[in-house]
């Protein structure tokens, strides 16, 4: 058969893209609770795999040398851990006065409400008791489905440990077996895609790390500057959940302003915090982030918030956390295959020439 006869119609082409994306789509949706902890293993092998490597060289044995390297990490993340416990156990033992000071509060903006659009504060009582009710019946089916996450969360927590260690105990076989995948020809571009996938992916969790250190700090020492209440807490937490892209920033600025204007006799407090705070937000988006972070993975704003969102809908927040790293991983391997290489650009922030695009467009009228 010759070439012309292999050639399929655009409509079939088309026809198999879509089938095969949704295929693809509900396998990583239905499979996620498997999926999900693999790739977070796989991410935090490569992150710990120059330190298993260190203690290679200075001649430890491979199984010691992975598991001094897990146990370590864990007891960083215990400390962490056990610091935020600290102050969250600190919080919920003044959980009822702020719940006190909430309801204060919604009632002067009841009162506030009725007073300005001239409404019965009866009325918009009746409306809110009707609301909880509602909230209530959801509400319980909330607390099953947390339950069922939480119940999910330890498992993969006591999972990923192990599938760290067998990751980091079988990389030269795996990094062997996708040699193998590939003909003698492609050896050194594959070594080279897989080098620096490694790199990114370290790069960019460490410049992430970084970030949240620097931003914990910022937010920290500033409401202990304003006298907030919790301020260590709120600091770390604002900081962990700014990591999320774009949508973290948010609930960031936000939780903070809500405690200063519950613990505080005054407005002006949660003003200031949302001033700073927003100060911060500005720095960490055009010094940290790009001079930290963004410099180690090159993906464009647009198809940063797109996988941002497409996380959350197929994996949850997990999803979140990985979709730019996974985006990072993707637009690499593009760029090294010449059929692709388009598609990574488009992925990409770098722009074209000005006058290469004038150029390109002087081509299409004088051919038109």
């Amino acid at each position: 058969m010759t070439d012309e006869k292999l050639k399929l119609p655009l409509y079939a082409k088309a026809s198999i893209f879509i089938i095969g994306l949704i295929a693809s789509i509900a396998i990583l949706y239905i499979a996620r609770s498997i999926i999900v902890p693999i790739i977070f293993a796989v991410i935090i092998a490569i992150v710990l795999h120059p330190v298993v490597n260190f203690f290679l060289k200075i001649k430890i044995n491979r199984v010691v040398a992975i598991l001094i390297t897990i146990f370590l990490t864990f007891l960083i993340i215990c400390a962490l851990g056990l610091l935020i416990v600290s102050q969250i156990s600190k919080f919920t033992e003044s959980l009822p006065v702020l719940i006190d000071k909430f309801r204060t509060m919604f009632d002067q903006a009841i009162i506030w409400i009725s007073g300005y659009f001239d409404l019965n504060p009866l009325k918009i009582n009746d409306w809110i008791s009707k609301t909880q009710g509602d909230l209530i019946n959801t509400s319980s089916a909330a607390i099953g489905q947390t339950l069922v996450i939480l119940g999910n969360a330890l498992v993969i927590f006591f999972l990923l440990p192990v599938y760290v260690f067998l990751l980091l105990f079988y990389h030269p076989i795996l990094i062997e077996f996708i040699h193998r995948i590939f003909g003698s020809s492609d050896q050194g571009k594959v070594s080279e895609i897989v080098t620096q996938i490694k790199t990114v992916i370290q790069k960019y969790l460490i410049g992430l790390i970084i970030e949240a250190g620097l931003v914990a700090t910022l937010n920290t020492t500033t409401l202990l500057i304003l006298g907030i209440e919790y301020a260590l807490l709120l600091g770390i937490i604002s900081a962990l959940v700014n990591v999320i892209p774009y949508i973290g920033g948010l609930i960031a600025v936000a939780m903070p302003v809500i405690i200063a204007l519950a613990t505080e006799s005054s407005y002006w407090p949660a003003v200031w915090v949302l001033i700073i705070f927003y100060i911060i937000q500005l720095i960490d988006n055009n010094f940290i982030v790009p001079k930290i972070v963004a410099s180690k993975v090159k993906i464009n704003a647009l198809f940063s918030i797109i996988v941002v969102l497409a996380g959350n809908a197929l994996w949850g927040v997990p999803g979140m956390f990985l979709s730019i790293p996974l985006l990072a991983i993707t637009k690499l391997i593009f760029d090294h295959i010449e059929s692709l290489k388009p598609y990574g650009f488009l992925l990409g922030d770098t722009m074209p020439p000005l006058l290469k695009i004038k150029k390109i467009f002087n081509k299409k009228n004088k051919s038109a």
